[in-house]
């Protein structure tokens, strides 16, 4: 069994470099302002060079099973961790609908991208990696499908021009590049420089979550929502993990997808939803309480996730 020490080593930079970003921006090192450029650098230039780096040339990638299981396992799993958050949220009678809502879509949704890719790549391999990056493509769906329609309570605004974006048409250009085996035939040169700028990517996205986390701290004011921050940290971190680990271990699938959803069984709240909820009208406090408090607690119950499901599905025998 893979020691606990590993994992803690695995996890501890992604949140030392992400309290890093929340230094800088405190110390107006990275200001907002420059916010917007640096993400839309992140997500159409570095995120899609690391799935190509991830993809092409990924074995596991050339079985057909991974390429339909691993979305629909990404989009089910958020619809899973929203509906369990609907029911709790009226289980314990939070008074406003909008209360309802934001907690069910911030606790459903985990954080897909910038803390798993890394733990992937450092616990697993590339072909993982790869994996996982199909895999989200059904989390991107679930983000903007049921996010906004239960944030907005109106289907008719559900845009999915917004699925169509850089990171995706990069993930399906990779794996059609994979399929004609591009990762013998292309230069060596256009390789490389594509995984150096890949590697930017992970690094650049937590140092813009921990900056993201600072703007909107002082609402967090954990006093007023001391229920909707123990019933987050409850669902998010150790009901739905092992729903996960349940699913892992009964549906018959590749080793790397069961890593996957591994990986994604430990994972806190996503801070994106943040932006979201205020762009759609939801309740931003909520949101705040949700994300910072499983991001929190994460950090100590990440590696205990990651042991157990390393162990209960022997992936690294």
């Amino acid at each position: 069994m893979i020691p606990i020490s590993i994992i803690i080593q695995a996890v501890a930079p992604i949140f030392i470099i992400a309290i890093a970003g929340l230094l800088m921006r405190r110390l107006k090192l990275l200001t907002a302002d420059a916010d917007a450029s640096l993400l839309r650098m992140t997500i159409n230039v570095l995120s899609p060079c690391l799935a190509f780096d991830s993809i092409v040339g990924n074995k596991a990638l050339e079985k057909l099973s991974n390429l339909f299981i691993a979305p629909i396992i990404g989009y089910s799993t958020v619809a899973i961790g929203v509906a369990l958050g609907l029911v709790l949220a009226k289980l314990l009678r939070f008074d406003e609908p909008k209360i309802r809502r934001t907690f069910a879509f911030t606790v459903g949704m985990y954080n897909y991208g910038y803390v798993p890719l890394p733990l992937a790549l450092y616990l697993f391999d590339k072909e993982t990696a790869g994996v996982l990056f199909v895999h989200n493509i059904g989390v991107e769906i679930s983000l903007w499908t049921l996010g906004v329609a239960l944030l907005s309570e109106d289907s008719k605004q559900i845009n999915l021009k917004k699925i169509i974006n850089a990171p995706l048409v990069s993930i399906v250009v990779s794996v059609i590049l994979n399929f004609c085996g591009a990762g013998t035939w292309l230069p060596e040169v256009v390789t490389h420089t594509i995984k150096v700028l890949g590697q930017c990517a992970i690094p650049m996205g937590v140092i813009l979550i921990g900056a993201t986390i600072d703007d909107y701290l002082e609402e967090f004011n954990p006093g007023k929502g001391k229920l909707i921050i123990s019933a987050s940290c409850f669902l998010r971190l150790v009901v739905l993990p092992v729903i996960f680990l349940a699913i892992a271990y009964i549906i018959p699938c590749s080793k790397e997808l069961k890593a996957v959803i591994v990986l994604q069984s430990a994972m806190p709240s996503a801070v994106f939803p943040i932006v979201m909820t205020k762009h759609y009208g939801g309740d931003v406090a909520t949101a705040l309480r949700v994300v910072i408090s499983t991001s929190i607690v994460g950090f100590l119950t990440i590696p205990f996730w990651i042991q157990k499901g390393i162990k209960l599905l022997h992936l690294l025998n």
